[in-house]
């Protein structure tokens, strides 16, 4: 089950790109106890995105396009984010 942060990842990014693949991984059980682990269960995720948006753009323009979408939720709320943003057709 999602939680209001992974809800609002989710929110964020479908507003911004219209990805036609979206998901949004909780990792925070696997980094338990270690750093950045804050309680919350919603400290780290990964990012797996989709969208037209992405067509010819490199892999840091994908990155910083997906952190712009997301405010302060990377870096600040959340610890760890891993971004995978692909445009259609790639490999």
């Amino acid at each position: 089950m999602a939680g209001p942060l992974q809800n609002e990842i989710e929110s964020l990014l479908t507003n911004s790109f219209a990805p036609t693949r979206l998901e949004v991984i909780n990792d925070s059980a696997q980094h338990r106890g270690h750093s950045g682990d804050d309680g919350s269960g919603e400290s780290h995720f990964t990012v797996v995105i989709e969208s037209e948006a992405f067509t010819g753009k490199n892999r840091l323009e994908r990155q910083r396009l997906v952190n712009a979408a997301l405010g302060d939720i990377p870096g600040e709320r959340v610890h760890a984010l891993a971004i995978r943003a692909f445009a259609p057709g790639d490999a």
